[in-house]
Protein backbone atom coordinates (compact mmCIF):
# COMPACT_ATOMS: atom_id res chain seq x y z
CA UNK A 1 0.00 0.00 0.00
CA UNK A 2 1.56 3.51 -1.10
CA UNK A 3 -0.19 6.81 -0.83
CA UNK A 4 -1.48 8.56 2.41
CA UNK A 5 -1.64 5.51 5.05
CA UNK A 6 -4.01 5.90 7.80
CA UNK A 7 -5.00 3.09 10.77
CA UNK A 8 -8.07 2.96 12.12
CA UNK A 9 -7.45 0.48 14.43
CA UNK A 10 -11.24 0.15 16.22
CA UNK A 11 -12.40 -1.33 12.79
CA UNK A 12 -9.70 -3.11 12.05
CA UNK A 13 -8.89 -1.28 8.93
CA UNK A 14 -6.26 0.52 6.98
CA UNK A 15 -7.10 3.29 4.45
CA UNK A 16 -5.40 4.38 1.73
CA UNK A 17 -6.18 8.06 0.17
CA UNK A 18 -5.35 8.74 -3.14
CA UNK A 19 -3.86 5.37 -4.17
CA UNK A 20 -3.19 4.57 -7.43
CA UNK A 21 -4.32 0.91 -9.40
CA UNK A 22 -2.31 -1.88 -10.20
CA UNK A 23 -1.61 -0.12 -13.69
CA UNK A 24 -0.19 2.22 -11.70
CA UNK A 25 -2.46 5.45 -13.18
CA UNK A 26 -5.43 7.03 -10.70
CA UNK A 27 -8.42 4.79 -10.29
CA UNK A 28 -10.97 4.65 -13.20
CA UNK A 29 -13.79 5.07 -10.91
CA UNK A 30 -12.29 8.11 -8.92
CA UNK A 31 -14.29 10.70 -11.61
CA UNK A 32 -17.95 9.10 -11.00
CA UNK A 33 -17.66 7.51 -7.71
CA UNK A 34 -19.28 9.38 -4.43
CA UNK A 35 -16.39 10.66 -1.95
CA UNK A 36 -17.17 8.21 0.44
CA UNK A 37 -17.30 5.46 -1.58
CA UNK A 38 -14.36 2.18 -1.81
CA UNK A 39 -12.24 1.96 -4.64
CA UNK A 40 -11.14 -1.11 -3.22
CA UNK A 41 -11.58 -3.39 -0.37
CA UNK A 42 -9.57 -6.44 0.71
CA UNK A 43 -9.58 -8.42 3.65
CA UNK A 44 -5.90 -9.86 4.92
CA UNK A 45 -5.07 -11.86 8.02
CA UNK A 46 -1.52 -11.28 9.04
CA UNK A 47 0.11 -14.30 9.77
CA UNK A 48 2.12 -16.50 7.60
CA UNK A 49 0.22 -20.11 8.23
CA UNK A 50 -1.59 -19.52 4.96
CA UNK A 51 -2.03 -23.11 4.69
CA UNK A 52 -3.27 -24.12 8.07
CA UNK A 53 -7.52 -23.35 8.06
CA UNK A 54 -6.84 -24.57 12.25
CA UNK A 55 -4.75 -21.81 13.31
CA UNK A 56 -5.86 -18.88 10.89
CA UNK A 57 -9.09 -19.20 12.31
CA UNK A 58 -7.67 -17.75 15.53
CA UNK A 59 -6.13 -14.68 13.64
CA UNK A 60 -8.21 -11.55 13.44
CA UNK A 61 -9.12 -9.93 10.04
CA UNK A 62 -7.66 -6.63 8.60
CA UNK A 63 -9.70 -4.58 6.16
CA UNK A 64 -7.52 -2.79 3.65
CA UNK A 65 -9.27 0.09 1.83
CA UNK A 66 -8.50 2.03 -0.79
CA UNK A 67 -10.57 5.23 -0.86
CA UNK A 68 -10.41 8.60 -3.16
CA UNK A 69 -9.14 11.65 -1.52
CA UNK A 70 -11.89 13.10 0.14
CA UNK A 71 -12.03 16.55 2.35
CA UNK A 72 -14.69 15.49 5.03
CA UNK A 73 -13.29 11.94 4.90
CA UNK A 74 -9.80 12.95 5.77
CA UNK A 75 -11.00 15.51 8.11
CA UNK A 76 -12.61 12.67 9.52
CA UNK A 77 -9.59 10.59 10.19
CA UNK A 78 -7.13 12.85 11.19
CA UNK A 79 -3.55 11.97 11.70
CA UNK A 80 -2.90 11.85 15.41
CA UNK A 81 1.00 10.61 14.76
CA UNK A 82 2.02 11.08 11.59
CA UNK A 83 5.05 8.91 10.67
CA UNK A 84 7.59 9.41 7.44
CA UNK A 85 8.80 5.61 7.43
CA UNK A 86 6.87 3.03 5.96
CA UNK A 87 5.15 0.27 7.82
CA UNK A 88 5.00 -3.58 8.54
CA UNK A 89 1.67 -5.03 10.01
CA UNK A 90 1.48 -8.66 11.19
CA UNK A 91 0.38 -11.09 13.86
CA UNK A 92 2.25 -12.82 16.98
CA UNK A 93 -1.15 -14.75 17.31
CA UNK A 94 -1.35 -18.23 16.24
CA UNK A 95 1.35 -20.70 17.56
CA UNK A 96 3.26 -18.16 19.02
CA UNK A 97 4.42 -19.42 22.58
CA UNK A 98 6.84 -21.97 20.98
CA UNK A 99 10.02 -21.39 19.95
CA UNK A 100 10.41 -22.98 16.31
CA UNK A 101 7.53 -21.43 15.76
CA UNK A 102 8.44 -17.85 16.81
CA UNK A 103 11.28 -17.89 14.60
CA UNK A 104 9.56 -19.81 11.57
CA UNK A 105 6.38 -17.87 11.51
CA UNK A 106 7.25 -14.74 12.73
CA UNK A 107 11.43 -13.44 13.31
CA UNK A 108 12.58 -14.81 10.19
CA UNK A 109 9.60 -13.51 8.03
CA UNK A 110 9.86 -10.42 9.13
CA UNK A 111 13.51 -10.31 8.54
CA UNK A 112 12.31 -11.48 5.02
CA UNK A 113 9.78 -8.68 4.78
CA UNK A 114 11.75 -5.52 6.18
CA UNK A 115 15.42 -5.91 5.92
CA UNK A 116 15.48 -3.62 2.37
CA UNK A 117 14.50 -0.92 4.79
CA UNK A 118 17.98 -0.44 6.44
CA UNK A 119 15.96 -0.27 9.92
CA UNK A 120 13.70 2.68 9.03
CA UNK A 121 10.34 0.99 9.48
CA UNK A 122 7.85 0.54 12.04
CA UNK A 123 6.69 -2.93 13.07
CA UNK A 124 2.46 -2.44 13.89
CA UNK A 125 1.60 -5.60 15.37
CA UNK A 126 -1.15 -7.15 15.49
CA UNK A 127 -2.15 -9.38 18.97
CA UNK A 128 0.39 -7.33 20.48
CA UNK A 129 1.87 -9.33 23.60
CA UNK A 130 4.53 -7.21 25.99
CA UNK A 131 6.34 -10.69 26.68
CA UNK A 132 6.83 -11.16 23.30
CA UNK A 133 8.42 -8.05 22.50
CA UNK A 134 10.33 -8.11 25.68
CA UNK A 135 11.75 -11.70 24.46
CA UNK A 136 12.55 -10.56 20.87
CA UNK A 137 13.17 -6.75 21.61
CA UNK A 138 16.84 -7.29 20.72
CA UNK A 139 16.42 -8.47 17.20
CA UNK A 140 13.44 -6.05 16.86
CA UNK A 141 15.77 -3.06 17.56
CA UNK A 142 18.51 -4.48 14.77
CA UNK A 143 15.27 -4.09 12.38
CA UNK A 144 13.53 -1.35 13.12
CA UNK A 145 14.92 2.21 14.70
CA UNK A 146 11.37 2.79 16.31
CA UNK A 147 9.08 1.01 18.94
CA UNK A 148 7.01 -1.09 17.90
CA UNK A 149 2.97 -0.40 17.70
CA UNK A 150 0.36 -2.18 19.34
CA UNK A 151 -2.60 -2.04 16.53
CA UNK A 152 -5.33 -2.89 18.89
CA UNK A 153 -4.28 -1.15 21.96
CA UNK A 154 -3.09 1.91 20.38
CA UNK A 155 -6.43 3.72 19.29
CA UNK A 156 -4.63 6.55 18.15
CA UNK A 157 -4.63 7.21 14.06
CA UNK A 158 -1.30 6.19 13.18
CA UNK A 159 -0.65 7.91 9.07
CA UNK A 160 2.74 6.20 6.99
CA UNK A 161 3.58 6.75 3.31
CA UNK A 162 3.23 3.41 3.06
CA UNK A 163 2.50 0.00 4.10
CA UNK A 164 3.18 -3.80 4.02
CA UNK A 165 0.27 -5.62 5.32
CA UNK A 166 1.33 -9.29 6.43
CA UNK A 167 4.77 -10.94 6.14
CA UNK A 168 6.77 -12.95 3.20
CA UNK A 169 8.03 -16.86 4.57
CA UNK A 170 9.98 -18.88 2.23
CA UNK A 171 10.81 -22.43 3.31
CA UNK A 172 11.36 -23.78 6.88
CA UNK A 173 13.69 -21.89 9.31
CA UNK A 174 15.16 -20.60 5.93
CA UNK A 175 15.89 -17.34 3.88
CA UNK A 176 15.67 -18.01 -0.20
CA UNK A 177 18.80 -15.79 -1.67
CA UNK A 178 17.07 -15.84 -5.03
CA UNK A 179 14.07 -14.12 -3.50
CA UNK A 180 15.72 -11.32 -1.46
CA UNK A 181 17.13 -7.72 -2.48
CA UNK A 182 20.99 -7.73 -2.23
CA UNK A 183 20.49 -11.67 -2.04
CA UNK A 184 20.64 -12.10 1.51
CA UNK A 185 20.74 -15.55 2.79
CA UNK A 186 20.05 -17.32 6.24
CA UNK A 187 23.56 -16.59 7.04
CA UNK A 188 23.03 -12.77 6.59
CA UNK A 189 19.97 -13.49 9.19
CA UNK A 190 22.47 -14.98 11.62
CA UNK A 191 24.80 -12.07 11.39
CA UNK A 192 21.86 -9.89 13.01
CA UNK A 193 21.29 -12.45 15.60
CA UNK A 194 24.90 -12.02 16.56
CA UNK A 195 24.78 -7.93 16.32
CA UNK A 196 21.93 -8.26 18.76
CA UNK A 197 22.85 -10.56 21.39
CA UNK A 198 26.57 -9.38 21.49
CA UNK A 199 25.98 -6.28 23.59
CA UNK A 200 24.25 -8.06 26.16
CA UNK A 201 26.36 -10.97 26.11
CA UNK A 202 29.65 -8.97 27.41
CA UNK A 203 27.39 -7.12 29.40
CA UNK A 204 27.09 -10.83 31.36
CA UNK A 205 30.43 -11.09 30.76
CA UNK A 206 31.31 -7.89 32.64
CA UNK A 207 29.39 -9.11 35.73
CA UNK A 208 30.89 -12.57 35.78
CA UNK A 209 34.20 -10.84 36.45
CA UNK A 210 32.98 -8.27 38.55
CA UNK A 211 31.33 -10.95 40.72
CA UNK A 212 35.00 -13.18 40.44
CA UNK A 213 36.93 -9.89 41.42
CA UNK A 214 34.31 -9.56 44.94
CA UNK A 215 34.45 -12.79 45.97
CA UNK A 216 38.35 -12.68 45.28
CA UNK A 217 38.88 -9.57 47.75
CA UNK A 218 36.64 -11.22 50.37
CA UNK A 219 37.77 -14.43 50.70
CA UNK A 220 41.54 -16.00 50.34
CA UNK A 221 39.72 -19.50 49.72
CA UNK A 222 38.38 -18.65 46.21
CA UNK A 223 42.01 -19.18 45.37
CA UNK A 224 40.36 -22.89 44.30
CA UNK A 225 38.25 -21.21 41.56
CA UNK A 226 40.82 -19.87 39.90
CA UNK A 227 42.39 -22.57 39.40
CA UNK A 228 39.13 -24.17 37.95
CA UNK A 229 39.41 -20.93 35.60
CA UNK A 230 43.56 -21.67 35.22
CA UNK A 231 42.54 -24.86 34.27
CA UNK A 232 39.44 -24.00 32.01
CA UNK A 233 42.00 -21.81 30.29
CA UNK A 234 44.52 -24.42 29.45
CA UNK A 235 42.13 -26.36 28.02
CA UNK A 236 41.08 -23.64 25.67
CA UNK A 237 44.88 -23.26 24.59
CA UNK A 238 44.71 -27.05 23.82
CA UNK A 239 41.27 -26.09 21.55
CA UNK A 240 39.42 -28.73 23.26
CA UNK A 241 35.86 -29.10 20.59
CA UNK A 242 33.05 -27.99 22.97
CA UNK A 243 30.09 -30.56 23.17
CA UNK A 244 26.87 -28.61 24.05
CA UNK A 245 23.66 -30.82 24.74
CA UNK A 246 20.42 -29.11 24.89
CA UNK A 247 18.61 -31.27 27.79
CA UNK A 248 15.03 -32.19 27.34
CA UNK A 249 12.72 -32.71 30.83
CA UNK A 250 9.83 -35.45 30.35
CA UNK A 251 8.75 -36.69 26.62
CA UNK A 252 11.51 -37.51 24.36
CA UNK A 253 14.08 -37.24 27.22
CA UNK A 254 17.60 -38.97 26.95
CA UNK A 255 17.04 -41.17 30.19
CA UNK A 256 21.00 -42.17 29.54
CA UNK A 257 22.21 -38.67 29.16
CA UNK A 258 24.88 -38.81 32.17
CA UNK A 259 26.06 -41.19 30.24
CA UNK A 260 26.15 -39.70 27.19
CA UNK A 261 28.09 -36.94 29.37
CA UNK A 262 30.98 -39.24 30.58
CA UNK A 263 31.11 -40.82 27.01
CA UNK A 264 31.70 -37.22 25.20
CA UNK A 265 33.97 -36.45 28.18
CA UNK A 266 36.08 -39.55 27.72
CA UNK A 267 36.53 -38.94 23.69
CA UNK A 268 37.79 -35.41 24.58
CA UNK A 269 35.19 -33.13 24.36
CA UNK A 270 34.25 -30.02 26.73
CA UNK A 271 31.41 -31.04 27.45
CA UNK A 272 28.02 -28.38 28.48
CA UNK A 273 24.74 -29.59 29.56
CA UNK A 274 22.06 -26.70 29.00
CA UNK A 275 18.48 -27.00 29.93
CA UNK A 276 16.46 -23.82 28.56
CA UNK A 277 12.65 -22.89 29.60
CA UNK A 278 10.90 -20.87 28.24
CA UNK A 279 11.68 -18.24 31.11
CA UNK A 280 15.34 -18.53 29.54
CA UNK A 281 17.00 -15.18 27.66
CA UNK A 282 17.46 -15.73 24.48
CA UNK A 283 21.02 -14.23 24.72
CA UNK A 284 22.34 -16.82 27.44
CA UNK A 285 21.66 -19.41 25.04
CA UNK A 286 22.68 -17.87 21.72
CA UNK A 287 26.18 -16.93 24.05
CA UNK A 288 26.22 -21.08 25.24
CA UNK A 289 25.95 -22.22 21.45
CA UNK A 290 27.71 -19.33 19.69
CA UNK A 291 30.81 -20.98 21.82
CA UNK A 292 30.55 -24.61 21.28
CA UNK A 293 31.59 -26.44 18.21
CA UNK A 294 28.88 -29.13 18.28
CA UNK A 295 25.41 -29.22 19.80
CA UNK A 296 23.01 -32.38 20.12
CA UNK A 297 19.90 -32.31 20.97
CA UNK A 298 16.03 -34.46 20.57
CA UNK A 299 13.98 -33.69 17.92
CA UNK A 300 11.77 -30.85 18.90
CA UNK A 301 11.51 -27.11 19.13
CA UNK A 302 14.44 -26.37 21.17
CA UNK A 303 16.40 -27.60 17.62
CA UNK A 304 14.86 -23.79 16.61
CA UNK A 305 18.94 -22.85 18.48
CA UNK A 306 20.57 -24.40 15.72
CA UNK A 307 20.05 -21.09 14.41
CA UNK A 308 22.37 -20.27 17.12
CA UNK A 309 25.68 -21.87 15.89
CA UNK A 310 28.54 -20.87 13.78
CA UNK A 311 28.57 -21.52 10.35
CA UNK A 312 30.70 -25.24 10.04
CA UNK A 313 29.51 -26.10 13.60
CA UNK A 314 28.34 -29.86 13.74
CA UNK A 315 24.49 -30.73 14.64
CA UNK A 316 23.58 -33.91 15.66
CA UNK A 317 19.75 -34.20 15.85
CA UNK A 318 18.55 -37.76 18.10
CA UNK A 319 15.54 -38.61 15.86
CA UNK A 320 12.80 -40.92 17.87
CA UNK A 321 10.65 -43.08 15.97
CA UNK A 322 7.62 -41.41 13.93
CA UNK A 323 9.53 -38.25 13.64
CA UNK A 324 11.75 -38.76 10.90
CA UNK A 325 10.34 -36.90 7.89
CA UNK A 326 9.47 -33.87 10.40
CA UNK A 327 13.42 -33.74 11.93
CA UNK A 328 14.83 -33.59 8.20
CA UNK A 329 12.30 -31.17 6.75
CA UNK A 330 11.96 -28.90 9.85
CA UNK A 331 15.75 -29.00 11.46
CA UNK A 332 18.09 -30.97 9.09
CA UNK A 333 17.41 -29.36 5.80
CA UNK A 334 17.79 -25.61 6.84
CA UNK A 335 21.08 -26.30 9.12
CA UNK A 336 22.33 -27.52 6.33
CA UNK A 337 21.81 -24.32 4.14
CA UNK A 338 23.11 -22.46 7.28
CA UNK A 339 26.41 -24.01 6.44
CA UNK A 340 26.34 -26.69 9.49
CA UNK A 341 27.41 -30.07 8.97
CA UNK A 342 24.84 -32.26 9.99
CA UNK A 343 24.15 -35.42 11.24
CA UNK A 344 20.42 -36.65 11.78
CA UNK A 345 20.38 -39.94 13.92
CA UNK A 346 17.44 -42.20 13.64
CA UNK A 347 17.15 -44.33 16.39
CA UNK A 348 16.53 -47.99 16.41
CA UNK A 349 12.80 -49.47 18.06
CA UNK A 350 14.90 -50.79 20.99
CA UNK A 351 16.31 -47.36 21.92
CA UNK A 352 12.78 -46.12 22.45
CA UNK A 353 10.74 -46.55 25.71
CA UNK A 354 8.02 -47.50 23.18
CA UNK A 355 9.77 -50.90 22.44
CA UNK A 356 8.69 -51.63 26.27
CA UNK A 357 5.32 -50.98 25.35
CA UNK A 358 4.34 -52.73 22.44
CA UNK A 359 4.73 -56.12 20.64
CA UNK A 360 7.72 -56.39 18.33
CA UNK A 361 5.57 -56.63 15.29
CA UNK A 362 2.94 -54.03 16.21
CA UNK A 363 3.08 -50.84 13.31
CA UNK A 364 3.82 -48.07 16.25
CA UNK A 365 7.56 -49.96 16.27
CA UNK A 366 7.47 -51.71 13.00
CA UNK A 367 6.00 -48.88 10.46
CA UNK A 368 5.95 -45.43 12.42
CA UNK A 369 4.81 -43.94 8.78
CA UNK A 370 1.34 -46.16 8.60
CA UNK A 371 0.34 -44.84 11.93
CA UNK A 372 1.47 -41.57 11.65
CA UNK A 373 -1.03 -41.49 8.20
CA UNK A 374 -3.66 -41.43 10.67
CA UNK A 375 -4.06 -38.25 11.80
CA UNK A 376 -1.61 -35.58 13.50
CA UNK A 377 -3.39 -36.58 16.77
CA UNK A 378 -2.04 -40.14 16.58
CA UNK A 379 2.15 -38.53 15.89
CA UNK A 380 0.94 -36.30 18.80
CA UNK A 381 0.13 -38.69 21.68
CA UNK A 382 2.68 -41.54 20.62
CA UNK A 383 5.44 -40.45 19.18
CA UNK A 384 6.05 -36.86 20.63
CA UNK A 385 4.60 -37.16 24.12
CA UNK A 386 4.82 -40.89 24.70
CA UNK A 387 8.24 -42.08 24.35
CA UNK A 388 11.64 -41.21 25.69
CA UNK A 389 15.28 -42.56 24.29
CA UNK A 390 18.13 -44.38 25.82
CA UNK A 391 20.60 -44.37 23.36
CA UNK A 392 22.98 -47.28 22.24
CA UNK A 393 26.16 -45.59 23.27
CA UNK A 394 28.22 -47.91 21.33
CA UNK A 395 26.31 -47.25 18.08
CA UNK A 396 25.94 -43.22 19.19
CA UNK A 397 29.82 -42.87 19.90
CA UNK A 398 29.94 -42.97 16.00
CA UNK A 399 28.90 -39.87 15.37
CA UNK A 400 30.29 -38.29 17.89
CA UNK A 401 33.70 -39.51 17.28
CA UNK A 402 33.59 -38.15 13.97
CA UNK A 403 32.06 -34.98 14.91
CA UNK A 404 35.20 -34.91 17.08
CA UNK A 405 37.79 -35.72 14.68
CA UNK A 406 35.96 -32.90 12.30
CA UNK A 407 36.13 -30.35 15.04
CA UNK A 408 39.22 -30.99 15.95
CA UNK A 409 40.90 -30.96 12.67
CA UNK A 410 39.53 -27.66 11.91
CA UNK A 411 40.45 -25.89 15.36
CA UNK A 412 43.54 -27.06 15.07
CA UNK A 413 44.21 -26.61 11.41
CA UNK A 414 44.89 -30.24 10.39
CA UNK A 415 44.34 -32.10 7.45
CA UNK A 416 40.64 -34.23 8.04
CA UNK A 417 39.50 -36.75 5.15
CA UNK A 418 36.05 -35.67 3.56
CA UNK A 419 33.16 -35.10 5.99
CA UNK A 420 30.44 -37.67 5.59
CA UNK A 421 27.68 -39.02 7.25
Amino acid sequence: MKGDVRTQSTSFSIFVYGSEDRSGSKSLFSGIVEENEELQHERIKPYTRKWETSVMNTIDELHLIAKKDSTLDLYQQQCDVQHDVPAVFFSTGGYTGNVYHEFNDGILPLYITSQHFDKKVVFVIQDYHNWWVMKYGDILSQLSDYPPIDFSGDKRTHCFPEAIVGLRIHDELSVDSSLMERNKDIVDFRDVLDRAYWPRIRGLIQDEEREAQEKLSVSPTFESSLEIKKEVQEDQLLKKPKLLIISRNGSRAITNENLLVKMAEKIGFEVEVLRPDPTTELAKIYRALDASDVMIGVHGAAMTHFLFMKPHSVFIQVIPLGTEWAAEEYYGEPAKKLGLKYIGYQILARESSLYGKYDRDDPVLRDPQSVNKKGWEYTKKIYLDGQTVRLDLGRFRKRLVRAYDYMFSRMNQRPYLQYSQ
